[in-house]
């Protein structure tokens, strides 16, 4: 005895023919999107992997202990250790107010506060600062740190500045982080008897810091490279020789003084394009483009490596 199969003949019911096209259909969109996205991902891999050929090429013979130790020279091939303090000094000065304030305020924004026009009114002035180009930012840290509080083309000048621009980003790269973590396991604290607080400390915060960690590597890498704000904040020249045993924070003559003009190394590489002139020049700015990528790539594999340590340790995982 045979079966009527029940979906024949019932109205509304798609033919065979029309489901084995849909599905055929479904296949090949996916085929197609998954062909795009690998192309994709090739094609920025290959790109990354031509601006590093291109400057290792450029800078081989250049680039050695002592162009990377040396103070820069008019009559010789000098070095760029003064820029390269500045642009260490600047990304830490920058990171030590932007990283706790930024995480802090994605606390506040994924945790405490509600969703309401205050909160929405607070996002739409992230992304607003965050759109706003870097040489408006530039030109507002010249008028109300370098002018109207007097300190001068400094270090600290810049560092607020660079804040101002990146701890819109910071905050928000923190709040999604912190709200990527699952609510069961808020849920399992505090039915263990934990606080709101103890449940964020011990439990949300660790288990957010991968995404936290990505924060602070793209904040970083802006400040890193960051050349417009800097060139109207904390100066545009060629650093004097720097006496590291001078650790009087008050003097500006120190490199450890905030107070100070502090030539950074895309400032300094923008410099010497626009108005360079020695005989080295091209091979001062091919050395330090590829000292600056090789910079921001270590900091970055390094930051995700701390970030795994990190996340094992805290999480037990």
């Amino acid at each position: 005895m045979t079966t009527a199969n029940p979906a024949v003949g019932r109205p509304g019911s798609p033919a065979p023919s029309l489901r084995r096209k849909a599905s055929r259909g479904t296949i090949l969109a996916d085929r197609a999107a998954t062909v795009v996205l690998w192309g994709t991902g090739v094609l920025v891999l290959a790109i990354l992997g031509a601006i590093i050929l291109h400057f290792a090429i450029a800078a081989w013979g250049v680039v050695s202990p002592s162009f990377v130790l040396d103070d820069p020279s008019d009559t010789v091939l000098g070095g760029i250790m003064p820029v390269l303090w500045n642009s260490l000094y600047i990304l830490v000065l920058t990171m030590l107010i932007a990283v706790p304030v930024g995480i802090l305020g994605g606390i506040y924004m994924s945790e405490y506060a509600g969703d309401n026009a205050v909160t929405s009114a607070i996002r739409f002035a992230e992304e607003s600062i965050s759109s706003v180009p870097s040489i408006v930012v530039g030109l507002f840290g010249l008028i109300l740190f370098v002018d109207d509080f007097h300190w001068g083309f400094s270090a600290l000048a810049g560092s607020l500045a660079l804040t101002f621009f990146n701890l819109p980003l910071m905050t928000r790269l923190a709040e999604q982080a912190l709200r990527a973590v699952p609510q069961e396991e808020r849920n399992a604290s505090l039915a263990l008897g934990a606080t709101k607080w103890q449940t964020i400390r011990h439990v949300v915060l660790p288990l957010a810091i991968p995404g936290l960690t990505t924060g602070v590597i793209l904040t970083a890498g802006r400040v890193f490279g960051e050349a417009a704000v800097l060139l109207f904040t904390s100066g545009l020249g060629t650093p004097p020789h720097y006496d590291f045993t001078n650790l009087d924070l008050t003097n500006p003559a120190s490199p450890w003084s905030p107070f100070r003009p502090a030539t950074t190394l895309s400032v300094y590489i923008y410099k010497l394009n626009s108005e360079g002139l020695g005989a080295f020049k091209n091979q001062i700015v091919d050395g330090s483009a590829a000292i600056l990528i090789s910079m921001v790539l270590l900091f970055n594999l390094g930051a995700r490596l701390i970030g795994r340590v990190l996340t094992r340790r805290l999480t037990a995982a």
